[in-house]
């Protein structure tokens, strides 16, 4: 998983601590507005003062927000609880990364406060609502001793379906293509298979139940191909172009790089949320968190700058 430096993590702490210190001493703010992805826009004009109240009121809160699900988000998780850890010490956020689909379940079955999906619900996943507090980029990646460095969606359309099986055939070198991927109910996989046209007709040689263990799995075979989330990517493996366009926090906002998909909380419609979930919900969507979410690798909807 993608690692957030420490020094850069407290820093930004720091700020939103500090931000809180001075509204408890007077100081004057402007009204902000919290964001999901339908209101980005609006908050990304908000005032950092406004934040810094709304900060200061978390300092009472207590008691503990039960998440599960996704474990893409795992690094975003562990920056939202520890970033929302600092204004909010009372609160306590768990989070058992079990797979998008055990997250949704999660908030269906009232077994999670907040269920975590790195895609989209299905039309038939009713009585839930899914607030995006982040976009991903579904990285394609290869061995680092593979010398193709970009694909087409058709081609990775050929490559999963195995239409396509040989490197060569890809301006690489001789060698069966292995393609790796994650277990049925996956996010990652959800979104990758729907976006390249090739749901319930993938091939896989190898289904992983991790994003970490395709990461693993990629960099121990040169000739494996496998997806995974931009935010667990580093160097241990090599990431392709795709359409000539890179993955990166710019070509995802912008939507040039088509292999994207969204990080959601997902909530029980029929359940009130206690103050504890709401309030982390409200930071995780807050221009106060935006940063934390970008040193996590995944791309925030709202401007840190506000």
């Amino acid at each position: 998983m993608k690692k957030i430096d420490r020094r850069s993590f407290l820093a930004v702490c720091g700020v939103v601590a500090a931000a809180g210190a001075l509204t408890a001493c007077g100081g004057s703010s402007s009204s902000s507005t919290a964001a999901s992805s339908s209101t980005a826009s609006s908050v990304a004009s908000s005032t950092a003062s406004s934040a810094a109240e709304a900060t200061n009121d978390l300092s009472s809160l207590s008691g503990t927000v039960s998440t599960g699900g996704s474990t893409s988000m795992n690094s975003v998780m562990e920056a939202l609880s520890e970033g929302f850890a600092e204004v909010a010490p009372g609160v306590t956020v768990s989070y058992d990364p079990t797979g998008s689909g055990a997250g949704i379940t999660g908030a269906l079955e009232e077994t999670l406060d907040i269920g975590l999906a790195s895609r989209a619900l299905h039309d038939d996943e009713t009585g839930v609502t899914a607030t995006t507090v982040a976009l991903d980029g579904i990285a394609m990646v290869v061995n680092n001793e593979n010398p193709v460095s970009d694909l087409s969606i058709e081609q990775l359309a050929q490559i999963f379906t195995k239409q396509v099986t040989n490197w060569a055939d890809l301006g690489g070198e001789d060698g069966e293509i292995v393609v790796i991927g994650r277990e049925a109910g996956s996010g990652t996989r959800d979104g990758f298979e729907s976006i390249v046209g090739v749901e319930d007709s993938c091939v896989y040689d190898q289904e992983l139940t991790a994003t970490g263990a395709v990461i693993s799995a990629v960099a121990s075979n040169k000739l494996a191909i496998g997806y995974a989330s931009l935010s667990a990517v580093g160097d241990t493996v090599k990431t392709l172009t795709v359409e000539n366009v890179e993955c990166s926090e710019a070509t995802v906002l912008d939507g040039t790089y088509k292999v994207q998909r969204p990080f959601n909380f997902i909530t029980n419609d029929s359940v009130q949320l206690s103050d504890a979930a709401q309030a982390f919900i409200d930071f995780a969507v807050s221009a106060d968190a935006a940063e934390l979410i970008r040193l996590a690798g995944a791309v925030p909807l709202v401007d840190a700058e506000g």
